[in-house]
């Protein structure tokens, strides 16, 4: 069974995106990342695609990064980096064996793979269930957000040991400074009402309306000359995007202190293992 779902409904020029690993509540792994990024390669250059809908099967919008991938892709990295301080290797044999290990996903937006806000349509998501940690990143990447009121948010990243990936790039230009930072600091889980209050989403919809809302909403785009559509999301994206490549240099070196630490390992081996992890600060 594929891991992603790509339909397009060509009369009324949108396209629905459903990511489909319900028994691992659609958190990023297997070949999801890789089939979506040919599906939203296909969706850009579709002259008939206006507009898209991301979603989840099941009671998950995504949970993420898969956490049981992640814990040894994290042990991989340590190793390489224990190589590079002691001079086992050099800069770019480093750098060539984290691209290996991370398959190009080291720093930078989930969009080094993939972007709904790289893409020139909008793509609206529509949180179905939990969109945790990187499930979190993916909405707010998305142009417009509706959400379930059964779901909830939240960058729960920093109880794992780990960096956000997009997150806190992201967040700080979508709600007040200090509501970012209490998202990303606390990890705590923000339910659909804190969500709608700080801006995070659009609507708050019934479960069983969550998709005819979005629907109604992605026609409501491609009522609109695409071109001018298209137009919008341009500017707008530029303000967004001003200095990013700045904030991923800098979440680049952060990575590679966090990612290479003890507790990085601990947190994902911690949550794989179902028990506290035991953070050493180092």
């Amino acid at each position: 069974m594929a891991d992603l779902l790509y339909e397009k409904n060509e009369e009324e020029h949108y396209a629905v995106f459903t990511m489909n690993r319900p028994q691992a509540l659609n958190a990023m792994g297997g070949s999801m990342n890789e089939e979506l990024n040919v599906a939203l390669h296909d969706f850009n250059n579709d002259r008939e695609m206006w507009a898209g809908i991301v979603t989840g099967n099941g009671r998950a919008f995504s949970a993420g990064a898969d956490l049981r991938e992640m814990s040894g892709r994290n042990t991989q990295i340590a190793e390489v980096n224990e190589k590079f301080s002691k001079g086992e290797i050099d800069g770019d044999e480093r750098a060539k064996e984290l691209y290996r290990i991370t398959g190009g996903q080291q720093g930078g937006p989930i969009g080094s793979l993939f972007s709904f806000s790289r893409s020139p349509k909008p793509i609206i998501a529509a949180i179905n269930g939990l969109a945790v940690g990187g499930g979190t990143e993916r909405a707010i990447d998305a142009d417009i957000r509706i959400i379930s009121t059964e779901a909830y948010m939240g960058l729960f990243e920093v109880k794992r040991g780990i960096m956000p990936g997009s997150g806190m790039h992201i967040l700080p230009r979508l709600v007040a400074f200090g509501e970012a930072m209490y998202v990303g600091l606390t990890g705590d889980r923000i339910t659909p009402e804190v969500a709608l209050r700080m801006g995070l989403v659009h609507e708050v919809v019934e479960p069983d309306d969550l998709l005819p809302r979005a629907i109604e909403i992605a026609k409501m785009i491609c009522e609109n000359a695409p071109i001018a559509v298209q137009g919008v999301k341009a500017v707008a994206n530029y303000w967004r995007n001003l200095q990013i490549n700045e904030h991923y240099q800098l979440s680049d070196w952060v990575n590679k202190q966090v990612g290479g630490s003890e507790d990085s390992k601990e947190g994902p081996l911690a949550f794989a293992e179902k028990r506290a992890p035991n953070w050493q600060n180092k």
